[in-house]
């Protein structure tokens, strides 16, 4: 698992007004949880670009004032309307503890559909991962090189091995989907062949007559 490295200060003042500030200059009020009590600092936003703004699944170095800790984002909220970053909660990383992270799906392999003209839609682009750290995987790649018209790859067919996944086993990841260009074709073609049978059997009446 790549690791991004984040420098933090300690905040001593904790309220709105100060955040508020802190955040027209360019810093993140955070907290960092997990240890023997939370730790309350700021960023700069410029840091968070590689853990936040990616699809990229990342451990976090925190150096706050020279003390560092291993840990994930485990959750940062946005303003609604110009997206700015408002906070961002760390969890600390403990060898013998599970964590839960998103996790990217990467495809290998070429799908026949494809090669006959279907779209390959994803539907599902992270998985939702429980593991012990050591045990997270960076992605989660699926071949779909098996992949025909109509037919689509769900989470079930992902193999776990040391970690939990904790989407329904029933959600559809990905599917090629057959264009409808391709599918007015097979209309046509099935018309087609509808009135050719349709004809013939009108010329084995009349011969019958």
């Amino acid at each position: 698992m790549r690791t991004i490295e984040i420098i933090g200060y300690k905040r001593a003042n904790l309220g709105k007004a100060h955040s508020k500030r802190l955040r027209a200059e360019g810093q993140v009020p955070c907290v960092l949880y997990g240890g023997k009590e939370q730790i309350h600092f700021s960023a700069p936003m410029i840091l968070f670009r590689e853990i936040v703004y990616t699809p990229e699944a990342a451990f976090v170095k925190l150096n706050i004032e020279g003390d560092e800790y291993s840990a994930i984002l485990q959750d940062i909220q946005f303003h609604p309307v110009n997206e700015l970053i408002l906070h961002a909660d760390f969890l600390i990383l403990s060898e013998d503890k599970p964590i839960k992270m998103d996790i990217p799906v990467k495809f290998s392999g070429t799908a026949p559909g494809i090669i006959q003209g279907g779209l390959l839609v994803v539907k599902l682009r992270k998985i939702k991962i429980k593991a012990l750290p050591i045990n997270m995987p960076e992605d989660i790649t699926l071949d779909v090189s098996g992949l025909d018209l109509g037919k689509s790859v769900k989470v079930a067919s992902i193999e776990a091995k040391d970690f939990e996944i904790l989407n329904n086993s029933r959600i559809t990841i990905a599917s090629v989907e057959i264009p409808r260009a391709l599918k007015a074709d097979d209309e046509e073609e099935e018309e087609e062949g509808e009135e050719e049978e349709g004809g013939e059997e009108g010329a084995t009446e009349s011969a019958e007559e």
